[in-house]
């Protein structure tokens, strides 16, 4: 979001300049950035700044009640997993407007599903590894507040920021070019293809629609969001490691992903690798059985819909995945080794899976009346 702004980026530009100025100062990507993304909330919104200033602080009392305490450590551990979820999703009702009331503002829900996320991985921190889990306060709301990945990720892991942190300030000219590089080609992505992909795809819903067009707006809204996504994670990639931290890729040659398994290991890695580390973890200690795995698939996609959104849709785009990846388990057919088989074996399998992805893509598309009205047109002959 912060990156269709111009003001945005130019303060984010700004504070990644004062970094690379400031590099004799050990500290200065711990302080300067603490300051840097307190502002920068504060002048995009005051209530934003309140919200997150009051949440950042009574999550990092609950990561050090984690760390510190010896009883009830797994009671405790599950409640509070359990009060941010339920916040999170109390909130997200209130901007679907099935909950009113006059304190509450749409924008307080900003970046909002991202950075429970990240909470709840620090809070999985501190339960497994008590004190060594332990971070300064300054550090911590770094991690939950930091601007290039606030809005829409790559997901942060707890353990890699903190690691982050503890280096001091290095980048040196190839990488600063390596990473201008990488915020334009964001940008052209997010300004110009986005843009021109989406006024196609409006133009195209406006009227009736047929077998042909109904394939081609799959295809086409597939490649929009591929666009869009990771646009916005080349800048956000870009302007991190310009600050001095290592952002994780969201994509990974997605369209090169000979089972479903894999593709989501490279599309929206993070996200993908987020709920399969700590569902896994929490449900299963040791290796899953196949059946395990399979119910564990089904499990993950399910959430991963409701993470999108509190729609029908969401949970069958969820229900519809989960029982593919849950077959991939079951049949044994969840990774494809490119060397071990034939070319055209493997991008036929590729092939395959991107025509099982493009099947429900559709379903981020906007209003529940778009995607229906999209579905129906591919029953719906020309002649």
């Amino acid at each position: 979001m912060w990156y269709l702004n111009m003001n945005a980026v130019m303060a984010i530009s700004g504070m990644a300049i004062v970094l690379a100025c400031t590099r004799w100062w050990p500290a200065n990507k711990r302080v300067l950035l603490l300051a840097f993304n307190l502002c920068f909330l504060l002048l995009f919104s005051k209530k934003l700044f309140a919200f997150y200033l009051a949440y950042t602080a009574l999550n990092y009392l609950a990561f050090l009640l984690l760390c510190y305490s010896k009883r009830f450590r797994k009671s405790w551990f599950i409640g509070l997993i359990f009060l941010n979820v339920a916040g999170v999703s109390t909130l997200r009702l209130f901007g679907m407007e099935v909950f009113t009331h006059p304190l509450f503002d749409a924008v307080m829900v900003l970046g909002l599903i991202y950075n429970v996320l990240k909470v709840i991985d620090a809070l999985y921190f501190a339960y497994f590894f008590g004190k060594d889990a332990r971070a300064p306060v300054l550090d911590y709301f770094n991690y939950i507040l930091f601007i290039p990945t606030f809005t829409s990720g790559p997901i942060l892991k707890f353990r890699d920021f903190m690691a982050d942190t503890k280096q001091p300030y290095r980048i040196d000219a190839a990488q600063t070019e390596q990473s201008i590089k990488r915020i334009i080609l964001g940008m052209f992505k997010k300004i110009v293809l986005v843009t021109w992909m989406t006024d196609v795809f409006n133009h195209f819903t406006q009227g009736e629609l047929h077998t042909h067009e109904s394939l081609f707006l799959m295809i086409w809204f597939y490649a929009l969001i591929f666009f869009d996504f990771s646009g916005y994670s080349d800048i956000a990639v870009g302007f991190g490691r310009l600050m001095g931290y290592n952002i994780p890729e969201n994509f990974k040659k997605p369209f090169m992903s000979p089972t479903l398994t894999q593709y989501w290991r490279n599309w929206h890695a993070t996200l993908g690798d987020w709920f399969r580390d700590h569902i896994f973890i929490f449900f299963s200690r040791q290796t899953p059985t196949k059946w395990t795995a399979a119910g564990l698939s089904v499990l993950i996609m399910v959430l991963i819909g409701l993470w999108h959104g509190f729609s029908w849709l969401y949970v069958l785009w969820g229900v519809y995945h989960g029982v593919l990846l849950a077959l991939e388990n079951l049949l044994g057919r969840t990774t494809v080794n490119k060397k071990k088989v034939s070319r055209s074996y493997f991008y036929g399998r590729c092939l395959l899976t991107q025509l099982f992805v493009t099947a429900a893509v559709i379903v981020y598309g906007g209003s529940e009346d778009t995607v229906v009205k999209i579905y129906k047109g591919l029953v719906h002959w020309p002649f």
